[in-house]
């Protein structure tokens, strides 16, 4: 991808069809970030996604996009990291959760008589 960020979002947006917006934590990622494209590549593939800035004119990193090539991955992304009980998209973008989702608990061993 090219190092401008304007070239960055055009080949974006021609290469993946669906987008979403994340709002970047007022203390940043940490090391959430290195989680998460860690994530996009097991889940996405290594050329399966990108992340582009996303900010307001004039404020500085303020959140990121992240292009899929499939809708269903989008919402397991947003399923996996997004924030909330019930996600919801606030003033058009997710919040990135502070913590880990409910681990799975398999079922125990039964038996039938």
């Amino acid at each position: 991808m090219p190092g401008n960020p304007r070239d960055m979002i055009t080949v974006a947006e021609r290469r993946f069809p669906v987008r979403i917006r994340i709002g970047v934590p007022p203390g940043g990622f940490g090391q959430r970030y290195a989680q998460i494209t860690a994530w996009l590549d097991e889940n996405c593939g290594a050329d399966g996604w990108a992340i582009t800035p996303s900010g307001m004119r004039g404020v500085l990193n303020d959140a990121v996009s992240i292009y899929f090539l499939d809708a269903t991955l989008a919402s397991a992304f947003v399923a996996r990291w997004c924030a909330g009980y019930k996600v919801e998209a606030a003033e058009g973008e997710f919040r990135v959760r502070a913590d880990e989702p409910t681990a799975r608990t398999g079922a125990s061993m039964h038996r039938t008589p």
